[in-house]
C-alpha cells in the first residue's frame, strides 16, 4: 500500500475523477444486487403457485431498467478511473524525460540506455495500472464485496453469512505473502528486462561493426541468454501470480459447500425459504469477483511499487552540474584556464593537471596532441559536463563559469563533437536544429560555410534528403560539415570544433577554416585536432601531453621551438606531399 501514500500527490490533483469514478462503482455495485433478489422473489412465487404473467413482466421491465443503468455507470467510471491513470502515465513520462535532460555526463556513464529506456515504457505502464487498476479492484472489491456481504445478512440470514466468510481470513493471509513474493520477483523481471533493453540498443546500433567482424554468432547468443533470463524471472512471477486465483477460488469453494450445508437445514427448519436460499448462492457467486479482484489488487500494487522505486531513484538523483548559480546574464571575454589538477568521477588519476592559459576574446585557440592527451577533457569542462573541484579553475570574463546559469553559459556556444550525432530526419531540419523556423537561406549560408551546399544541392531531395538514425546515409565527412553547420548557423560568441575535421581531405578543410576566419572576426574559436594543419592559423597553440601541456605559442613560435609540435607538422606535411605525388604518378599511369 505505501505506493499509494507515495502517489498521493497525484490523487490529491485528480480526486473529483477518482470520486465520480467510485461513486459510479457504488452504483453500479447497488443495481447488481437486484437480480438475484428478483430470481429469489420468482422462485418464492413459483413455490407459492402465485407467479402471473403480469408479474413477471415487472420483473423482467425492471431489470431490463437495471441493466441500461447498469451500461450507463459502467460506461463513465472507465472513462473517469482508467482516463485519470492515463494522465498519470503522461506525467511520469515527461517529468522522467525532463530528468534525463537535465542530467550530467556522469549520469550516463553510470545508466545505459536500455536501461533508463525500460523505465520510462515498463516501469511507468505498471505504475499506470495501479493508479487505474489498482483502484478499480480495490474499490470494486470494497463495494461490491461489502454491498453483497450486508445485502446476504440483512435480507436472508446473519447466522449463514458469518458461516459462508469463515474461510476469508485463509485468503488473506496467503494473499499477503504471494504478494511480498511478487514484489521480489517483479524487481528481478524489470532488472532482467532492462539489461534486454540495454543489449538490443547495443546490438541494433553496431550492427555494422557485428557484421563486419562476423561475431554475428556470438551476438545471438549473447542476446538468447539474456532472453532466457528475462524469460526465467518472468516464469517465477508468473508462478507466484498464480498461485492468487487457485487460492481464491478454493476460498470460495469452501464457502460454497458451508453454505449449502447450513442452508440446506435453515430450509427445512424454516428459517429462510427456497428463494432465499436461491438468492444467497446467487450473492455468494457474486463474491468470486470482489475477492479475485482483492489478489489482482495486490498483484498490481506490488509490481507498482517495484517500478515505482525504480523511477523514484532515477527522480532523486541530484545533478550537481548547475545546481547553484548567481549570474543569470551571458558570459562575455576572456576565457582562462587555471586548473591544477582534475580527474573524472571514479577515476583516481589525474586526468589534467597544470594546465594553465587564457584565450582572448576574438581570437583562436588550436588544442593539439597524441589520442588521450586531455584535449577534449578540457571542453568537456569548459562546457560544464564535469566540474572542477575549484570553483575558479576556469573563468569566463571577470566571473568563474559555474557562477553562471546552465542556460546562459552554454548559449555562448556552438559545439561540434567527435561524435558527429545526426538526427533521423531531413538536411535541413538537422542544420536548423536550434531553431526550427530558420529561414532556407540562413541553413543554405551555414552549410556553404562548411562546405557540404554542393553536396546536399547533389542529392535528389537536396535539403529535404532523410539522413536516416544517426546519419547513416551520409559519409563520415558528410556528417562532420553538417554538424558544424548546424554550429555555426546560430553564430555563436564561442565556437568548438572537437577534432571536427577529421574526416574531410585537406582541400576541404582549408576551405572551411577560411571561411570561419572571414565570417567569425571578432568572435572567439576552440579547435582541437590531430592534424596540425587544422590549428596552424591560429592565435595560440597549446600542445597537450598526459593531461598537461607542454608546449604553447604561435605556429611560429612552435616550430621554432623544435619540439612535439615541430615534429609532427612536419612529418604530416612530409605524409601529404608524398600521398599527392603518389596519386599524381597513378593518374599518368591510368592515363
Amino acid at each position: 500500500m505505501q505506493v499509494f501514500g507515495k502517489l498521493g500527490w497525484f490523487f490529491k490533483r485528480e480526486w473529483r475523477s477518482y470520486i465520480l469514478g467510485i461513486i459510479m462503482l457504488v452504483m453500479v455495485a447497488l443495481l447488481e444486487l437486484v437480480p438475484p433478489q428478483v430470481i429469489g422473489f420468482v422462485i418464492d412465487h413459483i413455490t407459492r403457485s402465485t407467479l402471473t404473467g403480469g408479474i413477471l413482466m415487472q420483473y423482467v421491465f425492471l431489470l431490463i431498467g437495471v441493466a441500461v443503468l447498469t451500461y450507463i455507470f459502467r460506461y463513465f467510471w472507465r472513462i473517469m478511473i482508467f482516463g485519470a491513470s492515463y494522465r498519470l502515465g503522461r506525467i511520469l513520462r515527461n517529468r522522467l524525460y525532463r530528468k534525463y535532460s537535465e542530467m550530467s555526463p556522469a549520469f550516463y556513464q553510470k545508466r545505459r540506455t536500455g536501461d533508463l529506456m525500460a523505465h520510462a515504457t515498463n516501469d511507468i505502464r505498471a505504475v499506470q495500472a495501479t493508479a487505474g487498476a489498482g483502484i478499480l479492484t480495490i474499490a470494486d472489491s470494497l463495494i461490491t464485496g461489502g454491498a453483497v456481504l450486508i445485502t446476504m445478512a440483512v435480507t436472508i440470514s446473519p447466522e449463514l453469512t458469518l458461516i459462508a466468510m469463515i474461510p476469508l481470513p485463509l485468503m488473506v493471509i496467503l494473499t499477503s505473502y504471494y504478494g511480498t513474493l511478487l514484489n521480489r520477483g517483479f524487481k528481478k523481471a524489470q532488472a532482467a528486462f532492462s539489461k534486454l533493453n540495454d543489449k538490443t540498443q547495443e546490438s541494433i546500433a553496431g550492427i555494422k561493426v557485428t557484421k563486419t567482424f562476423g561475431y554475428e554468432k556470438n551476438d545471438h547468443e549473447d542476446f538468447r541468454r539474456l532472453s532466457d533470463e528475462v524469460v526465467e524471472k518472468n516464469l517465477k512471477v508468473s508462478k507466484v501470480d498464480a498461485l492468487f486465483d487457485p487460492t481464491i477460488m478454493s476460498v470460495i469453494g469452501i464457502s460454497y459447500f458451508l453454505a449449502i450445508l447450513f442452508g440446506a437445514r435453515m430450509v427445512l427448519d424454516d428459517s429462510i425459504t427456497i428463494g432465499q436460499l436461491v438468492t444467497f448462492i446467487t450473492y455468494l457467486g457474486m463474491m468470486v469477483w470482489p475477492l479475485l479482484a482483492l489478489g489482482w489488487f495486490f498483484n498490481l500494487v506490488q509490481r507498482g511499487r517495484a517500478s515505482y522505486d525504480r523511477i523514484e531513484e532515477i527522480m532523486q538523483t541530484r545533478n550537481q552540474i548547475g545546481a547553484a548559480h548567481r549570474i543569470e546574464d551571458q558570459p562575455e571575454g576572456d576565457i582562462k584556464f587555471d586548473i591544477g589538477a582534475f580527474n573524472f568521477p571514479e577515476d583516481d588519476s589525474d586526468g589534467l593537471r597544470d594546465v594553465r592559459f587564457t584565450v582572448e576574446k576574438g581570437t583562436t585557440l588550436g588544442i593539439v596532441g597524441r589520442t588521450g592527451s586531455g584535449k577534449s577533457a578540457l571542453l568537456r569542462l569548459l562546457l560544464r559536463e564535469f566540474d572542477t573541484v575549484n570553483p575558479e579553475d576556469i573563468m569566463y570574463g571577470r566571473h568563474a563559469i559555474r557562477d553562471y546559469s546552465l542556460k546562459s553559459l552554454r548559449g555562448q556556444f556552438g559545439y561540434v563533437p567527435q561524435d558527429h550525432f545526426l538526427f533521423s530526419t531531413t538536411i535541413r531540419n538537422n542544420i536548423a536544429f536550434s531553431n526550427p523556423e530558420m529561414d532556407d537561406g540562413a541553413v543554405a549560408e551555414a552549410a556553404r560555410l562548411s562546405h557540404i551546399h554542393e553536396d546536399i544541392k547533389g542529392f535528389p531531395e537536396g535539403y529535404d534528403t532523410v539522413v536516416g538514425e544517426r546519419g547513416v546515409s551520409l559519409s563520415g565527412g558528410q556528417k562532420q560539415r553538417i554538424s558544424i553547420a548546424r554550429a555555426l548557423i546560430i553564430d555563436p560568441e564561442v565556437l568548438i570544433l572537437d577534432d571536427s575535421l577529421s574526416a574531410v581531405d585537406a582541400e576541404t578543410e582549408e576551405r572551411i577554416l577560411s571561411n570561419m576566419q572571414s565570417e567569425r572576426k571578432g568572435k572567439t574559436n576552440i579547435i582541437t585536432a590531430h592534424r596540425m594543419s587544422a590549428v596552424s592559423h591560429a592565435d595560440l597553440i597549446i600542445v597537450m601531453e598526459d593531461g598537461t601541456v607542454i608546449e604553447s605559442g604561435t605556429h611560429a613560435d612552435l616550430m621554432a621551438s623544435r619540439g612535439w609540435y615541430h615534429d609532427t607538422y612536419n612529418a604530416q606535411a612530409l605524409r601529404e606531399e608524398l600521398e599527392s605525388s603518389l596519386d599524381a604518378l597513378v593518374e599518368r599511369r591510368d592515363e
